[in-house]
């Protein structure tokens, strides 16, 4: 049975959490609240991503790119890696870190250790996006786009049409796509 449950028009959850800045040659670790950003920004892209995702990896470009695109517009992206540690090591600090200096991520890049922001947003996969408004509305939630492995074959560019509908003040064509990605890795219960 296809979930049929939405995000779109609810509140999103105000989150602080410790990241790695964009662009930082040392990788200085700060402190980034939702509000904060929700005050400054038109438009906020929550998306949740992680070191090793083979789907991120191939979308990290296009990623990228729509940071370049649309931050001079009122507009940020804020990677969110809620992967435990100790699932999978290569998720930590250090890997974030390592992946955000490699690969020359232009946007945010926050740690969400105890995985109380994934739970709260509804994240299942990485990468999945959701697209606030300035009021903290999600206005988009799903994929980036409709091709994954192929970026030239792409023929919907799911947020790049929603962030330029957000910001345009219009309604929004595509408010939600089925997310392709990999499965978060949770941490374990204890019971």
């Amino acid at each position: 049975m296809e979930n049929t449950s939405s995000f779109i028009g609810t509140h999103a959850p105000d989150f602080e959490l410790p990241g790695i800045e964009e662009g930082s040659a040392n990788q200085t670790v700060q402190v980034y609240h939702l509000g904060r950003y929700l005050e400054q920004e038109r438009a906020v892209c929550a998306i949740f991503i992680s070191n090793q995702c083979p789907y991120v990896r191939q979308y990290l470009d296009r990623l990228k790119q729509i940071q370049a695109d649309f931050h001079g517009e009122g507009a940020t992206l804020i990677g969110i890696n809620p992967n435990d540690a100790e699932v999978d090591p290569q998720e930590g600090w250090e890997s974030m870190k390592t992946f955000a200096a490699e690969q020359q991520l232009n946007f945010p890049y926050l740690r969400d250790a105890n995985q109380d922001v994934a739970r709260t947003f509804g994240a299942s996969k990485t990468p999945e996006v959701f697209l606030l408004d300035k009021q903290g509305i999600i206005r988009y939630h799903g994929a980036i786009d409709d091709n994954a492995s192929n970026p030239t074959a792409v023929t919907t560019s799911y947020l790049r049409q929603a962030l330029a509908e957000v910001l345009a003040g219009q309604a929004i064509t595509v408010s939600q796509t089925v997310v392709v990605g990999t499965p978060l890795k949770w941490r374990h219960s204890e019971h």
